[in-house]
């Protein structure tokens, strides 16, 4: 029985989840008993009074003392995409016992790709624009959608929730500035974590060349699993598929650690 903990990219918080929580449980990654426990980065969400690191092992640290204090179980499960990916691997390569096992969703390191690849060119012109209306929450957060998110059936509602999100806890400028820093200057080992690990990408991610995901686990000989419409955000466009994947997977290791229980 193992708490699961969630950790978003950078700038965005926990509310940006939605109901995902509630797709894990019904496609029953999160048991009986095991709780979801979704934690933000500083500078982000219920963390936007703290000042963001400039280092992806500061907020790795920072990440297990809110753990802690929120009282989730170790070792614990952890999921998280984009920059939240490289605060999970410090984690695991760090404090190996902490952590049962690992989903890392569309997130880039290095020495695995390269910065054309972490941030695919054709984005850099939108990602300047968004930083020039970062204080316009709607335009702001309407391009970031289109950069993101390849699912636009909920495009109004999503726009306007995300707007408000910004009105309240939204992570400022220099705070993302400051994460873009962090995450451009971490480095993962070239050896995976010693914990089971599953990578997922999004085959028309707009923001970062799924390439990134294959060669993590190429090195690191994790499976990896390619969603072949979904954007960057690949909890938003298919909470199903995301959540089916990693069922998947728990039952496989569920499936082989029996098989060599009975061989012993």
């Amino acid at each position: 029985m193992s708490d699961w903990v969630l950790l978003r990219g950078l700038t965005r918080e926990a509310r940006h989840w939605g109901a995902f929580d509630e797709a894990l449980v019904a496609h029953g990654v999160v048991g009986a008993g095991e709780r979801v426990v979704c934690v933000d980065l500083p500078g982000n969400g219920a963390e936007h009074a703290h000042t963001a690191p400039v280092s992806v092992v500061a907020m790795m640290d920072f990440v297990r003392e809110r753990a802690v204090a929120l009282k989730v179980r170790l070792p614990c499960r952890v999921l998280a995409m984009s920059l939240g990916g490289m605060v999970a691997t410090a984690w695991a390569e760090r404090h190996a016992d902490e952590i049962e096992r690992l989903v890392l969703i569309n997130t880039s390191m290095r020495p695995f790709a390269r910065l054309p690849e972490r941030l695919r060119p054709a984005a850099w012109p939108m990602l300047a624009r968004i930083a020039i209306t970062w204080t316009q929450p709607e335009r702001c957060e309407a391009m970031i959608l289109v950069l993101t998110c390849n699912r636009n059936d909920m495009r109004d509602a999503d726009i306007a929730r995300w707007a408000w999100l910004r009105r309240t806890h939204g992570a400022s400028a220099a705070g993302a500035l400051r994460q873009l820093a962090a995450a451009a200057r971490f480095r993962a080992g070239d050896e995976r974590p010693q914990c089971p690990v599953l990578l997922l990408s999004s085959a028309a991610d707009r923001l970062v060349d799924p390439v990134c995901s294959a060669r993590i686990a190429k090195q690191w000989r994790a499976p990896h699993r390619v969603h072949p419409w979904a954007g960057h955000d690949l909890p938003h466009d298919d909470a199903d598929w995301t959540c089916n994947a990693i069922a998947v997977w728990l039952g496989e290791h569920e499936r082989t650690r029996d098989i060599r229980a009975a061989s012993a």
